[in-house]
Parts: C-alpha cells; sequence; structure tokens
C-alpha cells in the first residue's frame, strides 16, 4: 500500500456563530475560497491535477445541502473531471474526509486528492433545520437524541470532573489561544474574504467585502473568577457552562493529499504522512468519552505508546470530556503538548469543519516544533470517538 502524503493544509480563521465575522458569508463561499487557496499554495499543482474532493460537513442541509463538495470545487473553478463529495461523521466529518481521500491515495486509486470540511452554524444551527427523532425509539432510547450538553454533564457527574477542573481548564485553553495569536503561530490561516451587509441611510443594506485574519472567538480577558460566575446552560445546578464548553463556529478547512510519485514530479517538499486513523462507538449519552477510547485503539494499530506522542489535538467538545480523556488516558503529565494553543473552547467547534481545522493546526505544531509524531482526537455525537496519527516528513 502506498503512503499518503499531506502536502498542504490550511484553514480559515474561526468566527463565532450569529455575532462573528462570517455570519453573513455562505459557507459555499467559506469552503470554495479555502480550496482554491489550498491550490494556490502548492506549487507546480494545477486544479486538474486533483481526482477527487471530500468534505465533511454535520448539517448538510440549507445554504450547505445539495452535495457542497461537489458545489464547492465548482465554485472554486475545478474542472467539471474534478469529482466532489460531501461526508457527515459529525464532529469528526472533516477528519473523515481527510482519511477518506488519504485512503484513495493508498489504495492507487488515485495520485491527487483534497479532504476538508465546512460548516456555517450561524445558518445552519445545531440540530439542522428541521430535526425528526424516529418516535417510535424516544421513549427506549430516548439517549439516541440526548443534547450534546446533557451528555457533557452526565461525563461530569458520572466521572467526578469538578466545576472547578472544568473552569481552570477553559481559562488555561483562553490564555495559550491569546498568546499564540498575540505571537502569529497559526500560521495555518489563509486571510478570507467575508461579506457584511451594512445599513444604508435610505434603510437599505449594501454587501461589502473585507479580509478575516484571525479566530475572532479568543477572549482575551478571561479570568477564572469571571467563568466562575456562569451560569449551568444544560441542567439546573449543573456544572456545564457556555465558558467551559466549545464556541459555536463557523468556518472552513483543507488538505491536499498526494502519492509519493506525484510529490517527487511536482517537486515538492511534503508536510506529514496520515499512518492511521480509527473510530469506535460508545454508550450515546456519554459521548464526550470517545477519545478515551478511539486513542488506545489507535496507538495499538500503530505499535506506539503515549510517550512516543509528541503533540496532541484533543477537541474541546466540552472541559468535562476532554478533562475525563486526558485523565483516563494517563496524559495528564504531557499537558504542555495538548492543544498547545488553545482548543476548542477558545477557537471554536465549526462541526463538521473540526476535523479538517485540526489537522491544519496538528501539522503546523509539530513542523514549529519538530517533532515525528501527532495524535488527532475527538468525540462525536452519537457516541463515538475518532482518532488519527500524522508523522512529521524529514
Amino acid at each position: 500500500m502506498r503512503d499518503a502524503y499531506i502536502v498542504t493544509s490550511v484553514r480559515t480563521p474561526g468566527c463565532r456563530r450569529n455575532k462573528g465575522a462570517f455570519r453573513d458569508t455562505r459557507p459555499e463561499d467559506l469552503l470554495s475560497f479555502i480550496l482554491d487557496a489550498a491550490v494556490k499554495k502548492t506549487p507546480n499543482l494545477e486544479k486538474k491535477d486533483v481526482d477527487d474532493i471530500m468534505v465533511g460537513c454535520s448539517f448538510p442541509e440549507a445554504e450547505q445541502g445539495m452535495n457542497i463538495g461537489r458545489i464547492g470545487a465548482q465554485l472554486a473553478g475545478f474542472p467539471d473531471e474534478v469529482s466532489g463529495a460531501t461526508i457527515n461523521r459529525f464532529c469528526s466529518s472533516g477528519l473523515e474526509a481527510i482519511a477518506q481521500s488519504s485512503m484513495r491515495v493508498m489504495a492507487g486509486w488515485s495520485d491527487v486528492t483534497m479532504g476538508g470540511g465546512v460548516e456555517s452554524m450561524t445558518m445552519v444551527a445545531m440540530g439542522g433545520n428541521m430535526p425528526r427523532p424516529h418516535p417510535g425509539y424516544t421513549v427506549d432510547r430516548p439517549d439516541l437524541y440526548t443534547s450534546m450538553g446533557i451528555t457533557a454533564e452526565n461525563v461530569a457527574n458520572r466521572y467526578k470532573i469538578t466545576r472547578e477542573a472544568q473552569d481552570e481548564f477553559a481559562y488555561n485553553s483562553q490564555m495559550k489561544a491569546a498568546k499564540a495569536k498575540a505571537d502569529k503561530l497559526f500560521k495555518e490561516i489563509v486571510p478570507t474574504p467575508a461579506t457584511r451587509f451594512v445599513k444604508q441611510e435610505n434603510g437599505t443594506f449594501k454587501s461589502e467585502t473585507f479580509l478575516q485574519d484571525f479566530d475572532d472567538g479568543i477572549r482575551e480577558s478571561t479570568t477564572l473568577e469571571g467563568l466562575g460566575k456562569l451560569r449551568a446552560v444544560f441542567a439546573a445546578g449543573g456544572s456545564v457552562t457556555a465558558g467551559n464548553s466549545s464556541q459555536t463556529t463557523d468556518g472552513a478547512a483543507c488538505s491536499v493529499i498526494m502519492c509519493e510519485d506525484k510529490v517527487r514530479e511536482l517537486a515538492l517538499k511534503p508536510v506529514a504522512k496520515l499512518k492511521y486513523y480509527t473510530t469506535v462507538g460508545c454508550r450515546a449519552d456519554e459521548m464526550g468519552v470517545g477519545p478515551r477510547y478511539a486513542i488506545p485503539k489507535l496507538l495499538k494499530l500503530a505499535g506506539l505508546s503515549i510517550d512516543d506522542i509528541g503533540v496532541w489535538e484533543i477537541n474541546e467538545a466540552f472541559a468535562s470530556q476532554a478533562l475525563y480523556c486526558i485523565r483516563e488516558l494517563g496524559l495528564e503529565k504531557y499537558m504542555d503538548r495538548i492543544n498547545i494553543h488553545g482548543g476548542a473552547i477558545a477557537l471554536g467547534h465549526p462541526l463538521g469543519c473540526t476535523g479538517a481545522k485540526l489537522c491544519s493546526q496538528i501539522l503546523t505544531n509539530m513542523q514549529d516544533l519538530g517533532v515525528k509524531y501527532g495524535v488527532e482526537s475527538m468525540c462525536i455525537g452519537g457516541g463515538m470517538g475518532a482518532a488519527a496519527l500524522f508523522e512529521l516528513c524529514e
């Protein structure tokens, strides 16, 4: 089986749902821009060289519907011959898209592919526009439709994750992200055109375009005292708040993936190889524990231990579940390797985009730190976990 080389991995900024810079920007525009930018950032690559584009999206409907993976490619100017698909594994959709695109290269079915993700949580809110739980199962299996916030409360209650620990974790996420932003360490971000509608004197609205070049959900002024004053939002007397949960966010990201022969033909220096990817199921009503099971499964496949991993991106869907997974995996001794520039509590969790976004972040960090192995993992709505191992190219 061939190796799958990631030669470019980029993302838009992550911007707050309803209040952020992308609130008036359609997801097709975010996706088409980042697909185009990824090709432009890959020397000697032409759009006609790409065989297929897979795009993760957690709620592929309305503005994100009609196979946005294909539509985004067409809007980006890829020729008709370049196919596209949309894939949904909720929170790991973007990583799933990268993994499946990589597998095409590994199997010899394609020489060049792209994998990415997109989500506008402003335009298509959590749950979608028309959720319809199966009435026959809501009595016997209500856990299948449990609110993500309640699953976070379940993890906190069942596994004794305190409010104080959650708030401290959230505070550290914000501070790490604030420092990385100030130090310009988010090198994977491509300044992205954004739309806003400005009210004119005559009462009409005019569309304007501006460039957004930073994650606008980072709260530099966060304090532990301030976090402690926030009320629980999912359960009376609970411990999960808006401050220790991931931000709902808009954004897009993608990676360009090639076989070794194509890398040589185009005289490129690849960033990393995707070595292994795995998924696992867990109880739906505590879906946040997913990484606790996916990561050991991944490391067993790779023949590695936690001590071999130089940097981690463990998605912060909620502080409670991230803390539980870190504790159970014995990763507390490596906190300085986990989400080193902050996680989704500060940077946002644009659902179907997140897996692709975290890929671009971890590859940037692996290059900056010069570490051989990096692991990306996340919990997944419905009760699952996913994890991927990347190996830095010399």
